[in-house]
């Protein structure tokens, strides 16, 4: 990957690094965002959606921050330690070289739910690899998103820290210092390292184990990295993904990244592992993303099955399968759910005494989409299905039944507006694409129906299928504009349904495919990014170009064969990864810079979507590996 050059002292206004200055690091439960400045900004203990322990990225006086950092070596240069999720950042200085190795360890396997073990801890290996260098250390935990007022003490063995009923150990760091501040107490050290000495500092969450064993640590990095490149098929050559050609160290780090979103306990998948990251700077457009989405989820689980990776998915529809009868006591999913119980309040606050990034305003947990009907889930969900079904895999009938009343409820709800697939905070309305993703639901019922047992009334699915079939045709597409737009009557323009081919609902060479394509790229496409739409959606302010429309964009003209368009606008695109090949929600156009969660599941899921589709295009494509859009022979 790149490296960008280095940022003076590591940060940007108000003291914040750029969202691009961000690693990832996670233990299928949980993650944290560790900056090139060595400061973790981000993190949630035990789980991805439970309350933040350390969130500097949103207040960075007040939110908390875990803190290793050289006396005059500002941003280091950071990579993950191969095809893991291990990330080293490499600080140097006027005097010498500091490698700071951050990692969650994981050990057993993690291709299936319950088979792994993550403690709560993040381990901190600091190796100084030439000269001699001075490190500081601030420790400023954060309970209840800084809610809760922190006491650090010395106890054995270490420091604990303790707020809101919530307690974090460290162990590792002598001769620190407690400081009181406004928001409670900071540990704060500063030591000198020298050439071929090793410090490990680890942080874990409770009181169960306040225990700091060296050798220990050692052994879980060796098996956390074990446990990454076994899954990453690092050690298994056949199974390297060789249709990505020059682009495999992205796609591999899109594979790991949508990995570290799945939840080993659970089976379900989160959309991002962050809230409230701005749409634009200084704006109102900052929303919770710390959830399964059922179309999010859907998407990465296909995208995970395209790599070769379809237990994820078998896990996620048994998690939703699940998950939909706890909630509601029948088989209909709402939009999205908490990550670890399916009765999670998802209530929707704002955190006023959060300034949050860059002073973007306000910071919120929850998410009030929880309440939306959004009509295309039900396409992605049957879409999981039907992609694991035509490549061998045995769901069984409990799935099947799912998947039936899933069918029948899409049946039953079809005719209503719905807030769609950006989850309009307006009045609902008739979205062409919702219509779209219900016919996709019924299509896939039907041929699963046709061809593998899925039980179910067909004749009432065929028969509305086309009914949504010609009203779709008849109000979604203008002749004048010579384009799908947004809802039914409207003139509004919408990048998503750029996927009307992807989804098979109409052949690329449709002049009515070619003409959305077209009137995107005039219209909602700048710098070679995508826009969502630009119609008033009821909301202040504006937002990013969307990485994930990008990638649609990409996959159209590529299977339009418009193959130089498409590379050209992926070429683009990928070129703005940060230096790990991370990606961000949205991208602001003109300065590429990083807007919105990261990193985002939906645009790693579309670099992976996209180099399959131009792997096809251009000859290169292997049949197993085929996303929607592309049908294999003898599959539909």
């Amino acid at each position: 990957m790149r490296t960008p050059a280095p940022a003076g002292d590591g940060s940007g206004p108000g003291g914040y690094l750029p969202l691009s200055d961000y690693g990832f690091i996670g233990n299928l439960r949980t993650a944290a965002l560790v900056g090139r400045n060595g400061s973790i900004d981000w993190c949630c203990f035990p789980y991805l959606d439970s309350p933040s322990v350390f969130a500097a990225i949103l207040d960075a006086g007040r939110g908390g921050r875990f803190s290793i950092s050289v006396a005059d070596g500002g941003s280091g240069d950071q990579d993950y330690f191969g095809d893991t999720n291990i990330l080293v950042t490499r600080f140097t200085t006027g005097s010498g070289r500091l490698a700071l190795t951050d990692l969650m360890p994981l050990s057993g396997e993690i291709s299936g739910r319950g088979e792994s073990h993550a403690p709560p801890v993040i381990l901190r290996f600091l190796d100084c690899e030439e000269g001699a260098v001075d490190v500081a250390v601030e420790w400023s935990p954060r309970f209840d998103y800084a809610r809760a007022r922190t006491c650090i003490e010395r106890v054995p063995g270490g420091w604990l820290a303790t707020g809101g009923g919530e307690a974090l150990f460290l162990c590792g760091l002598d001769g620190a210092r407690v400081a009181s501040t406004g928001q409670g107490t900071t540990l704060r050290a500063r030591f000198a390292m020298h050439e071929g000495e090793r410090r490990i500092l680890q942080t874990r969450w409770g009181l169960e184990d306040m225990t700091c064993d060296p050798g220990r640590a050692e052994a879980a990095f060796d098996e956390t990295v074990r446990v990454w490149r076994a899954w990453a098929h690092y050690e298994d050559l056949a199974q390297t993904p060789r249709w990505a050609g020059e682009w495999l160290p992205y796609v591999t780090r899109a594979e790991l990244t949508l990995k570290l979103l799945t939840m080993a306990d659970s089976g379900a998948i989160a959309a991002a592992p962050t809230t409230s990251l701005p749409e634009e700077i200084g704006g109102a457009r900052n929303w919770d993303y710390r959830y399964a989405w059922v179309r999010d989820a859907s998407m990465t689980a296909q995208a995970l099955v395209s790599l070769g990776h379809p237990r994820e998915a078998i896990e996620f529809l048994q998690w939703m399968e699940r998950t939909a009868e706890a909630r509601s006591g029948a088989r209909q999913p709402q939009v999205l759910f908490g990550l670890h119980d399916a009765t999670a309040d998802l209530t929707e606050i704002e955190l006023t005494h959060l300034e949050g990034y860059r002073g973007s305003r306000p910071v919120r947990i929850g998410n009030a989409a929880a309440n939306q009907l959004q009509l295309e889930i039900f396409g992605e969900l049957i879409s999981t299905g039907y992609e694991l079904i035509r490549r061998g895999v045995n769901l069984g009938p409990e799935a099947l039944r799912f998947l039936s009343a899933v069918a029948d409820y899409a049946c039953s709800r079809w005719t209503e507006p719905d807030q769609g697939i950006w989850e309009i905070r307006g009045p609902a309305q008739h979205f062409v694409y919702s219509k779209v993703m219900v016919w996709v639901a019924l299509d896939r019922a039907i041929h699963l129906a046709e061809h593998h047992g899925l039980p179910g009334d067909v004749d009432r699915w065929r028969r509305t299928r086309e009914t949504i079939r010609e009203r779709v045709l008849a109000e979604g597409y203008d002749p004048g504009l010579g384009s799908f737009v947004q809802s039914f009557g409207s003139k509004a323009l919408d990048a998503v349904n750029l996927r009307i081919p992807l989804v098979e609902f109409l052949p690329f060479d449709d002049e009515r495919v070619q003409g959305t394509i077209d009137a995107t790229l005039e219209h909602l496409t700048k710098n070679g990014l995508v826009y969502r739409y630009l119609a008033d959606d009821g909301l202040p302010g504006g937002e990013g170009a969307f990485g994930l429309c990008t990638f649609w964009l990409v996959d159209v003209l590529a299977l339009s064969g418009r193959v130089e368009e498409a590379r050209e606008i992926f070429d683009g695109i990928v070129a703005r990864a940060n230096h790990l090949g991370l990606l961000p929600e949205e991208f602001d156009p003109d300065t590429g810079e990083f807007l919105g969660n990261f990193p985002q599941a939906f645009t790693h899921i579309g670099l992976v979507n996209s180099a399959l589709y131009l792997a096809h295009a251009e000859g290169r494509w292997v049949p197993e590996h085929a996303p929607a859009g592309i049908p294999r022979e003898g599959v539909r």
